[in-house]
């Protein structure tokens, strides 16, 4: 019986056969192919990240987002006015008095 199965091929060796390994051959390198992209993309994404570690690391007086770091611990935040942000048309069309203060009259 084990002579049997040593002496059978893998793959029959009819037409059906060479179809078989044809399609498992290519299905094969598309693997292989897909496999190099990936690890391709992911040491792209490694280096870029590497570099905006360093980038965070050393970073600048004048760069932009560090200026928290710059203000003395004892100054307090002020808080903001309506007429200081962004008003949208329908808030600027109507005369509503300043929410933080109290009204435009005191």
């Amino acid at each position: 019986m084990i002579g049997l199965l040593a002496a059978a091929p893998a793959l029959p060796l009819d037409e059906a056969g060479k179809y078989v390994a044809g399609a498992y051959i290519v299905f094969v390198l598309l693997l292989v192919v897909y496999v190099g992209i990936m690890a391709a993309k992911v040491q792209r994404i490694e280096r870029e990240l590497r570099e905006l570690a360093n980038f965070a690391e050393q970073g600048s007086p004048g760069t932009p987002g560090r200026e928290a770091e710059d203000v003395p611990g004892d100054v307090k935040a002020q808080p903001v006015a309506v007429s200081d942000r962004n008003l949208t048309p329908s808030e600027a069309a109507t005369d509503l008095p300043d929410r933080v203060g109290g009204s435009p009259d005191e």
